[in-house]
């Protein structure tokens, strides 16, 4: 690793997340930088950091209800020509860290790498392999500023393959029914800025969410699960249906304010 262009970042995305920032960490040890990048949290988030020995730099908390407007300044703040981003929840396994040094070493590495997420509900294993683009080259990688995107890398970019299950990302968080709707309307209020362009009616309103429902439910396997599947299933269809409603509320609001003019 004496080879500047064989070195990895990591990047974690933070807000008031020392529940398990500690941990995370952690498994991110053999690294060549382990890079926090923290929208001015009010709990110990820094300085757990610091003294676990990672660099880090602040962007502005504002407005913002996600990590997705701060992952470009983060990426590009990293030293290293690779980078790995990483949430405050997630843990990197020796084997991932192992197999993405011997990638690049390699002369046909991509520039980018889908990587495997194992992801909890209620208790069980929920979501495999949930694939997330986490890792790629520093230079000229781009993240969209909304909720739930990915982020624009330039190059080739392969999957790691799904058998390789030593190889994912595990989600610590165990959402609950009670997180998962808190979420939801977190994360809707952004995908509101994300679909402003977007001409949604009532037929929208009523399919779209019953279609994501049929997808979670019986293409994904959820119907495997028993109970905790069913709701998972519903879950999906009801942030589809806030997602819609609040875009429909938004164009009302705006088509109102242009009237009154």
């Amino acid at each position: 690793m004496e080879n500047n262009e064989h070195k990895i970042s990591v990047v974690i995305n933070t807000y008031n997340a020392a529940a398990m920032l500690e941990e995370v960490i952690r498994a991110a040890e053999g690294f060549d930088e382990v890079l926090v990048c923290d929208m001015e949290s009010t709990d110990d988030t820094v300085a757990i950091a610091e003294r676990l020995g990672a660099r880090v730099v602040t962007f502005p908390k504002a407005d913002h209800k996600s990590a997705e407007p701060a992952r470009t300044f983060a990426i590009q703040s990293a030293l290293c020509p690779w980078v790995l981003v990483v949430d405050a929840d997630e843990i990197i396994t020796a084997e991932l860290r192992d197999y993405l040094y011997q990638r690049i070493s390699q002369p046909d590495c991509p520039q980018g790498l889908y990587i495997p997420r194992k992801g909890y509900f209620m208790h069980r294993l929920f979501a495999y392999p949930d694939y997330q683009l986490r890792f790629f080259i520093r230079e000229g990688t781009v993240w969209p500023p909304y909720v739930h995107t990915f982020p624009t890398v330039q190059g080739r970019i392969e999957y790691i393959p799904r058998r390789r299950r030593e190889l994912a990302l595990i989600h610590l968080a165990d959402d609950s029914i009670r997180t998962r709707v808190y979420k939801t309307n977190e994360y809707t209020d952004n995908e509101v800025e994300k679909k402003r362009g977007k001409h949604y009616g009532a037929f929208k309103l009523v399919f779209d969410p019953l279609f994501r429902f049929v997808k979670a439910y019986f293409f994904k396997g959820q119907i495997c699960k028993g109970v905790p599947g069913f709701i998972n299933a519903s879950l999906d269809a009801y942030y589809r249906f806030i997602t819609i409603a609040k875009v429909i509320e938004s164009k009302n609001a705006e088509r109102d304010i242009r009237h009154r003019k």
